[in-house]
């Protein structure tokens, strides 16, 4: 890719299969999204929130690697734990004045790797400033949702 902007269009097809249940697919995967039984569902998969927070481990470990690359060390392993907590309060209609989602995500990434703790410290700032996901739930993502008949 050149250093021109160029953008790319990613896509998800989801079918719900119950209340809690949605098969989605992405390009040639597919994969389940549930609830735990504790909240309803059948426990065929993670949950939405908890596909955020792969999600986001996910696109923090590629970048990771990219980033140590162009700062020429090797980064031989890398282990990401994500959690955050939110109020399910209005996601189940009882409240209006707290968010649906995460109110908080903390993100705690351990390496084995070939560099300094100072070349570690601006590593990790690329990485977190880089990193797709990590920019969508730090900041506003315009959203529209249509109903098509």
């Amino acid at each position: 890719m050149t250093d021109q902007s160029q953008t790319q269009r990613f896509s998800v097809s989801a079918t719900g299969e119950s209340a809690t249940k949605t098969a989605v697919t992405a390009r040639d995967f597919e994969f389940v999204v549930d609830e735990p039984a504790s909240l309803g569902g059948t426990d065929d998969g993670p949950n939405p929130v908890e596909y955020l927070l792969g999600s986001l481990a996910g696109c923090l470990n590629v970048v990771a690697h990219v980033v140590a690359d162009e700062y020429d060390f090797e980064l031989r392993d890398v282990e990401i734990d994500l959690e955050g907590e939110l109020d399910p309060a209005k996601f189940m209609g009882k409240r209006d004045d707290v968010r649906a989602g995460y109110q908080e995500v903390t993100a705690t990434i351990s390496v084995d790797a070939d560099a300094d703790d100072e070349t570690l410290t601006e590593w990790l700032a690329e990485v977190e400033k880089r990193c797709p996901v990590s920019d969508n739930v730090q900041n506003e993502t315009p959203l529209s949702v249509t109903l098509e008949d």
